[in-house]
């Protein structure tokens, strides 16, 4: 499976950015998948964002719940992450992650958040 993430970019605090991880491969894989986006700031260990499951049952951390959005799009294999309210300390690489029966990473995506 491999992961190609896009849509970063610099905003001002309180702007929007969606961000997209598509998913090509082993499409069994794809849709068994869980899927989701991490990040990882300047100096800090990378932390979960939002993870989705193949039912659509998704999770977020208490940190972005109500600001950020997931959006699984089944037929495109794509993960979408619509992020809105955004603030400075949201400003990290963003990676997208599936898990199956194995673990894959994307290539990560910068996420500024400035004014």
């Amino acid at each position: 499976v491999q992961l190609q993430a896009s849509g970063g970019g610099l905003v001002q605090p309180g702007g929007s950015l969606r961000l997209s991880c598509a998913a090509s491969g082993n499409r069994l894989h794809i849709n068994i998948a869980v899927m989701g986006w991490y990040r990882q700031a300047p100096g800090k260990q990378r932390e979960l964002v939002a993870e989705i499951a193949p039912g659509g049952t998704a999770n977020y951390a208490g940190s972005v719940k109500g600001r950020f959005t997931l959006d699984r799009d089944v037929a495109k294999a794509t993960l979408y992450l619509q992020m809105n309210s955004l603030r400075v300390e949201d400003t990290a690489v963003y990676y997208c992650k599936v898990r199956s029966y194995e673990t894959y990473w994307g290539q990560g995506t910068l996420v500024t958040v400035s004014s």
